[in-house]
């Protein structure tokens, strides 16, 4: 799964439109920006249509603030 469009934030918690980049499928969820997330959390969603992960070129976002920074 990939963030297709980030829908609203507040801090570091947002919710987002999630893309399957094997099937197209989308689905709205909420997440947290820090690098973690980005680096591990969503590369590992399963698509709930096809049931794949993110492949192994995945290339995660930017966090929004830079880590320990406080918001």
């Amino acid at each position: 799964m990939r963030i297709k469009e980030i829908k609203s934030q507040h801090r570091r918690d947002f919710k987002a439109i999630f893309e399957c980049e094997h099937c197209g499928a989308t689905e709205e969820k909420g997440g947290y920006d820090d690098a973690y997330y980005h680096n591990e959390v969503i590369p590992n969603m399963e698509c709930k249509e096809c049931g794949k992960k993110s492949p192994k070129d995945y290339i995660p976002n930017a966090t929004k603030y830079p880590e320990g920074y406080q918001v």
